[in-house]
């Protein structure tokens, strides 16, 4: 009788997650122009997004099935879903403005721009996971530092609506800028998990 020995699963866990961030990185390269006022890059926000989604089941699957992985699994999957619901709000972001029919304007434009870098920085925190040293914990500060910018930012545009009298403009401006500030504060929270993750494994 011949034996068959089993070899147990390792998949690139975190190749899948680093491929998660880079579409991500990309939707919210879009999401940017969009909020520039390239209007058609609404539908590469969608289009990455639905990819992110079909990348983090890729991922969840593989965990559910890996024997080890470099870095604890259900920090892998906290990462993965936090990614998931950055693209997911700032798709969300585009439609409400479709549906008020209120364009993005500067502030806006000037938030996303730091939610790029901060999405950049998050992407360099991933690629030093699972490695001795502080260069995974030293981007992850950076990406909450481009959120803080973001925040004041935020805080400027929401006082300078006090100047306006159109009430229906100042709330949806209201309303689109605390959907940044709400993926600000999901990407505030994956860089965070980065920190809990390189702790954690030390």
């Amino acid at each position: 009788m011949t034996r068959r020995w089993f070899l147990p699963e390792m998949p690139d866990v975190l190749g899948m997650l680093r491929a998660q961030l880079v579409t991500t990185e990309a939707g919210i390269v879009a999401f940017a122009a969009w909020a520039h006022g390239d209007g058609e890059r609404a539908d590469e926000v969608r289009a990455m997004e639905h990819r992110a989604d079909d990348q983090k089941r890729e991922l969840w699957r593989a965990l559910r099935n890996a024997f080890v992985t470099p870095v604890d699994a259900e920090d892998l999957w906290v990462l993965s879903a936090g990614l998931d619901e950055v693209l997911n709000r700032a798709k969300d972001t585009v439609r409400e403005s479709d549906v008020m029919q209120l364009p993005p304007d500067p502030p806006i434009a000037e938030m996303v721009d730091f939610l790029v870098a901060g999405v950049q920085h998050v992407g360099e925190a991933f690629d030093h996971l699972g490695e001795e040293g502080e260069n995974a914990t030293g981007a992850a500060d950076a990406a909450v530092k481009s959120m803080r910018a973001l925040e004041r930012v935020y805080r400027r545009a929401m006082s300078e609506l006090l100047d306006l009298d159109d009430l229906r403009l100042v709330t949806g401006r209201r309303e689109l800028y605390g959907r940044v500030v709400a993926i600000s504060e999901q990407l505030r929270l994956v860089a965070e998990r980065v920190w809990y993750a390189v702790v954690k494994e030390g």
